[in-house]
């Protein structure tokens, strides 16, 4: 891959990942933080741990493929231990903080539906920092295609799906 395809492959996940990451801020501020350090809703916090969780999954798919990992049909790997593994054999702070947004975001925040704002905030503070890794030094302007378009309306549709029948 050469640097100008590289920079525009990186600026298209990067700016994939912040979307999610949007999203998942949008969703969380429904949850309404609480005086007692918890958010109120539930539904809202696991719908906003869940899209961040998938927005650390593109960025982490973007640095696996940047560092020559081969990337199997979403299907096969779908699993965390295609990602620990991989990662482990690359970087190990990066997988700390993978480790660490898998716990908050995905378990803690999703599954478990921990409500405690420091708790959820950390697993934000955790994405974003994965997701920086694959921020290209000179961004490019990625235009949206029709099928992004669609795309993008059809996620608005689903997360707004996924909080009104709690997925």
């Amino acid at each position: 891959m050469t640097n100008d395809e590289q920079n525009l492959y990186m600026s298209k996940e990067y700016s994939e990942a912040m979307r999610y990451m949007g999203n998942a801020q949008e969703t969380l501020k429904r949850a309404e933080k609480q005086d007692d350090g918890r958010y109120r809703d539930v539904k809202y916090v696991r719908s906003a741990c869940g899209i961040a969780y998938l927005g650390v999954l593109v960025a982490i798919d973007a640095w696996l493929t940047l560092k020559g990992v081969d990337i199997p049909k979403k299907r096969n790997h779908t699993n965390i231990d295609f990602y620990l593994s991989n990662v482990a054999k690359l970087d190990m702070k990066m997988l700390d903080r993978l480790n660490d947004a898998y716990h908050a975001l995905h378990l803690d925040g999703y599954y478990r539906k921990v409500k405690n704002v420091k708790m959820i905030e950390g697993g934000f503070d955790t994405a974003y920092e994965i997701i920086e890794k694959i921020k290209p030094e000179n961004p490019v302007d990625v235009p949206e295609t029709r099928g992004d378009m669609v795309k993008r309306a059809l996620d608005r549709l689903m997360i707004s799906l996924a909080v009104m029948f709690r997925f």
